[in-house]
């Protein structure tokens, strides 16, 4: 009865107010509406009524679903778990692999990992985790069951090349340090590309250090990659744009239906690179992500280019409520500088007052150039990753390059500095794919000869060096990023739509 206590406490507290206070009278009325029902079903129906059950499962996330699927109620046990949550550190055991359907491949271990402590090596294959077989797994199943290993001591049967039998290993996960900024390198002569994965709280400081580290305002133009980047803390993300802002330029504004619009600038003291730059987006890109993208092309700072992005903007608040449950609540909606709502439209409505958005509305950046709101980021230039071959589908399929670099990196050790890709490795290449039945026709491997080439280029790196430097021969290969490094190597200024 300590919910319906706490009801009727709030209907008594609104009637016993002063009359110098607000008018509760509608309030009231809605109380009632409410507790008329609950008595009925308190006295008339077949089973007892279960307390929690009816308002923690019933009621209150009944109320919140007529908002947006972003407000929950977090019930005790919930609320305990989402308290947990933000005081963890992030675990896990250290290795980098490649997930294809059924087949998980060790890339590469990071130093003193759980992985490399227990002996893991680039080319092993996992067979099974916790004693779940993986060869019958989706790539979504495959990904969750990985996932669900990093907080948890986890079983792993591995099968290594050139090894008879199979061998067990056992990891406990361990506290690991992900940079947030994880690649920086030259993509082009005087042209720096920088990834950032998120936005944790020193992501602005570590993607200033990746500049400098490539030269600073000597660049002449700078490929940012937000693909896939989930985004994470808003001052993170702002602190990001502040590099490439002029110092009172508007970075963003946060609206709600009952509070303060809040309006932030670059600060006067910012000090932005010179240098032009190209933004990558898709449709993993959100929130903390999508305020940079949307700030740096409403100023026409940036080019962006890939896909729409995912559109989500919204200002959230998390308040402790009475027997310690909790309620995350959406209470705002962030704009891009141009006035661009960054939120896509909602499953089941928006916050009470605020208008739904039906159509897309236009807005203009500080050129004039056309952007639209209410659903992501739009980039200026759309390019989409290309449809595979058949003869590169069964490559990938089939695990063939990683299972060939296995081979290759246990051969050849150490791989020399100036390692390229030669006729003789790609005819090796082609003989150890036909003794496996894959037999492609002349004008099927010539026409995808090159990308044959870069891709037994990156996974020889990626075992035999680093997967960093694997990701550098595939970056190049990236027709989004080829797309960037044409736009940056123009003289034009961001196409309009």
């Amino acid at each position: 009865m300590r919910v319906l206590v706490s009801v009727l406490l709030l209907a008594a507290t609104l009637r016993a107010q002063p009359p110098n206070l607000p008018n509760t009278e509608e309030l009231e009325q809605e109380l009632k509406r409410f507790l008329d029902v609950f008595v009925v079903l308190r006295d008339q129906s077949a089973d007892p009524l279960d307390l929690d059950a009816a308002f923690y499962h019933g009621a209150i996330p009944g109320m919140l679903r007529t908002l947006d699927p972003h407000s929950v109620f977090f019930d005790r046990e919930q609320y305990e778990q989402l308290r947990e949550m933000q005081k963890s550190v992030a675990k896990g055991f250290g290795s980098v692999v490649s997930v294809l359907p059924g087949r998980v491949i060790v890339l590469q271990t990071m130093n003193g990992s759980p992985s490399q402590k227990a002996g893991l090596a680039p080319g092993d294959e996992i067979l099974a985790v916790n004693n779940i077989a993986l060869q019958a797994l989706t790539l979504d199943q495959l990904i969750e069951v990985l996932g669900a290993t990093r907080q948890s001591q986890a079983h792993l049967v591995v099968k290594r090349p050139g090894t008879a039998g199979l061998m067990n290993f056992t990891l406990t996960p361990a506290e690991l340090q992900a940079p947030s900024v994880d690649r920086a390198f030259l993509i082009a002569p005087g042209v720096g590309y920088v990834r950032a994965t998120s936005f944790d709280e020193d992501t602005g400081t570590k993607l200033k250090d990746a500049i400098e580290s490539l030269g600073g305002e000597k660049l002449k133009g700078l490929v940012l990659d937000l693909r896939d980047n989930p985004g994470g803390v808003v001052t993170s993300a702002l602190d990001a744009a502040s590099l490439f802002l002029k110092p009172g330029q508007r970075l963003l504004a946060a609206r709600g239906r009952s509070s303060k619009t809040q309006e932030i600038d670059a600060p006067p003291l910012a000090h932005p690179y010179p240098f032009r730059m190209a933004v990558l987006v898709n449709g993993k890109t959100a929130s903390a992500a999508e305020i940079v993208s949307g700030a740096l092309q409403d100023h026409d700072r940036a080019t962006v280019i890939g896909e729409p992005t995912f559109g989500k903007g919204l200002v959230q608040s998390v308040s402790p409520l009475h027997e310690g449950t909790g309620l995350a609540l959406t209470t705002a909606f962030y704009y891009t500088p141009s006035g661009r709502s960054i939120q896509r439209p909602l499953r089941s409505g928006e916050l009470s007052g605020v208008t739904q958005v039906k159509e897309r509305p236009l807005h203009k950046t500080d050129s004039g150039r056309p952007v639209r709101g209410g659903g992501g980021i739009e980039p200026d230039i759309v390019v989409e990753p290309p449809p595979p071959s058949r003869l590169m589908y069964v490559l990938e399929a089939s695990a063939s390059f990683p299972n060939f670099a296995t081979e290759y990196t246990r051969r050849v050790k150490p791989l020399p500095e100036d390692f390229d890709i030669t006729s003789a490795i790609l005819d090796e290449f082609r003989a150890w794919c036909s003794e496996r039945r894959i037999r492609p026709g002349v004008a099927d491997w010539t026409v995808d000869r090159d990308y044959i080439a870069s891709r037994v280029k990156q996974e020889i790196l990626n075992q035999g060096r680093s997967v960093a430097a694997g990701d550098e021969v595939e970056f190049k290969r990236d027709p989004v990023v080829r797309r960037a490094v044409q736009e940056l190597s123009s003289a034009t200024t961001p196409t309009s739509k």
